[in-house]
C-alpha cells in the first residue's frame, strides 16, 4: 500500500515538475520574443537615425550647390554684360579707326576739274592749275565735313582715317599712298542737313570752287557704304576715342 502511495506521489510530482518545466520554457520563449522585438526596434531606430543623418547631409550639400550655381549664374551674367560692353566698345573704336566697313545716311560730294577751260583761253597771269582740283581742296572739304559731324569719310573709296595723308603727285593726288585722280567722289556718313549746310553755305568752299568753274554736286543719300581702311595703321597716329 505504501508503495502504491509512493508511486502516486512520485507520479504527481513528475506531472507538476513537467508543468513547471513547460511553464518555464514558455516564459523564457516569451521573454526572448520581447527581447528580440526590442532589439529589432532599436536596430530600426538606429537605421532611421542613420538615414536621417544622410538626408540632412545631402540636403545641406544640395543647398550649397544651389548657392554655388546661383553665384555662377550671376558671374556669367556679369561677364556676359561686360563682354557685350567690350564688344560694343571695340566696334566703336574700329569704326573710328576705319577698320570696319560702315553704312548709313549721309552725302556724296562730287568734284571735277573745270572742263570748259583750256590753255588757249588763259591770260598772261592766269594758270590752268587754278581750274583743277588739288590736294588742298580735298583737305579743306574733308575738314569741313568733319567739323559738321561726319562719322566716316572716303575719297574715291579710300577711307579717311587719322593717319591719312592727302598730297599732290604731279597730275594726281595721293591718298593713303594710293594715286587717285579727278573726278573725285567724297562720301560722308552723318547728318546730311548739317554737312550739306556746312559745304553749301553762302561764301562756303563749294561757292569758292564754283567761282573757278570747278564742277560740284552735293547729294543727300539715305544709305551710303564706306569701305574699311585697307592700309596699315601706325600706332603713333592712333588716338583714343575716350
Amino acid at each position: 500500500m505504501k508503495k502504491i502511495q509512493s508511486a502516486i506521489t512520485l507520479g504527481l510530482m513528475c506531472v507538476l515538475l513537467s508543468f513547471a518545466i513547460v511553464w518555464q520554457i514558455n516564459t523564457i520563449n516569451a521573454a526572448s520574443e520581447i527581447v528580440g522585438v526590442e532589439r529589432t526596434e532599436n536596430k530600426l531606430k538606429d537605421q532611421v537615425l542613420e538615414w536621417k543623418d544622410k538626408y540632412d547631409a545631402l540636403y545641406a550639400s544640395l543647398e550649397k550647390t544651389d548657392k554655388e550655381l546661383e553665384k555662377a549664374r550671376e558671374e556669367i551674367t556679369k561677364d556676359d554684360s561686360s563682354a557685350k560692353a567690350m564688344e560694343e566698345e571695340l566696334k566703336k573704336n574700329n569704326i573710328l579707326l576705319g577698320l570696319t566697313e560702315v553704312s548709313g545716311s549721309g552725302i556724296i560730294v562730287s568734284l571735277n576739274d573745270n572742263q570748259s577751260i583750256s590753255t588757249d583761253m588763259l591770260g598772261g597771269y592766269d594758270s590752268i592749275s587754278r581750274y583743277l582740283i588739288h590736294d588742298e581742296d580735298l583737305r579743306i572739304v574733308v575738314n569741313e565735313l568733319k567739323n559738321a559731324g561726319a562719322e566716316a569719310i572716303s575719297i574715291n573709296n579710300q577711307r579717311i582715317v587719322n593717319s591719312t595723308t592727302i598730297t599732290c603727285d604731279g597730275n594726281v593726288v595721293l591718298i593713303n599712298g594710293e594715286k587717285v585722280g579727278a573726278p573725285f567722289e567724297i562720301k560722308a556718313i552723318g547728318f546730311p542737313e548739317l554737312m550739306t549746310g556746312a559745304l553749301m553755305r553762302p561764301g562756303g568752299y563749294i561757292d569758292i570752287l564754283n567761282n573757278d568753274g570747278i564742277e560740284t554736286n552735293v547729294e543727300s543719300k539715305d544709305s551710303i557704304t564706306i569701305p574699311k581702311y585697307s592700309g596699315i595703321l601706325d600706332a603713333k597716329t592712333i588716338k583714343s576715342s575716350k
